[in-house]
């Protein structure tokens, strides 16, 4: 890996690719995850990738070759058309892309309060779903990534996103305040709070909690639940050595069978398998 920095902006190189990061704005902080630009170098190389679920919601600007592909992995080999920018809502299952190479890209990862007051849709209309930019954003989503790809200055272009993102976000329904209530809890204990104690401490039914955290978030309660321990359990295997039983205990899996089933259930793979894998921009290389 190698590096630099210049003009507040921060870009690294690992392997074939360049990432290129800055400070956030403010303003952006509480909805989004990461934010980053990368470029591959080389001769152009068709790659194809697993994406797991994490819990978020995902904006994939492509500024020069598009997607070949990007389907649930029980679709993987049916036909699907070309994709060009695109938009994931929360998944509960894995996903596979694949692309020709010479891919560049600026990736936003969102909370799904986020995402929701962005997009302005409810967002279970999203949920284990890929669609194009501007079905979602509208004709003015193509005309932004047009200018995006028309100028090679990075820090331009962050600044004509962070424009762009500013208006949406102005303009963006806010989520019920129980709603995301109950999303901080849920994300703050990593999906470890049971839901009869969300529904309760947002004095709603719990059935009420089921049908408005979906519409707003995406997935129900106990299925994000379910994606938040999964998604810890991947950050904890892949950062460190810790062994799956620690992982299962820490992250509330009954015992590491649980480990492993939730594993096959929501990425088709195991815990192993995930620890060793190679990763770049929520992906596991396949």
């Amino acid at each position: 890996m190698s590096g630099a920095e210049g003009g507040g902006l921060r870009i690294t190189r690992v392997g074939g690719r360049w990432r290129v990061t800055r400070a956030w704005p403010p303003w952006l902080r509480p909805y989004l995850h990461s934010y980053v630009g990368y470029w591959e170098t080389g001769t152009p190389v068709p790659y194809r990738a697993r994406v797991v679920p994490t819990g978020r919601a995902v904006v994939v600007i492509n500024l020069r070759e598009p997607f070949a592909q990007v389907c649930r992995l029980r679709d993987e080999g049916t036909r699907s058309g070309v994709v060009g920018s695109l938009i994931a809502g929360l998944e509960d299952g894995p996903r596979v892309l694949a692309h020709p190479g010479g891919q560049e890209a600026i990736r936003l990862e969102l909370t799904p309060v986020g995402a929701y007051r962005l997009f302005g849709v409810p967002m279970r209309e999203l949920a284990n779903r890929v669609v194009e930019l501007d079905d979602v954003l509208g004709p003015g989503a193509r005309l932004l990534v047009e200018r995006l790809a028309g100028t090679g200055d990075w820090s331009a272009r962050f600044d004509l996103l962070d424009r762009a993102l500013l208006s949406r976000l102005e303009r963006g329904p806010d989520p019920a305040p129980e709603v995301s209530h109950a999303w901080h809890l849920l994300s703050g204990t990593s999906g470890m709070v049971p839901v009869a104690r969300i529904a309760h401490e947002v004095g709603w039914s719990q059935g009420h909690l089921v049908r408005r955290f979906t519409q707003q978030i995406g997935l129900a309660p106990k299925a994000v639940a379910r994606v938040l321990r999964f998604h810890r359990a991947v950050g904890l295997l892949t950062v460190g050595e810790a062994h799956p039983t620690t992982v299962a205990d820490t992250c509330g899996f009954y015992d590491q069978s649980h480990l492993n089933r939730e594993f096959r259930a929501l990425a088709a793979t195991t815990p192993g398998q995930v620890a060793a894998a190679r990763w770049a921009e929520g992906a596991l290389a396949r």
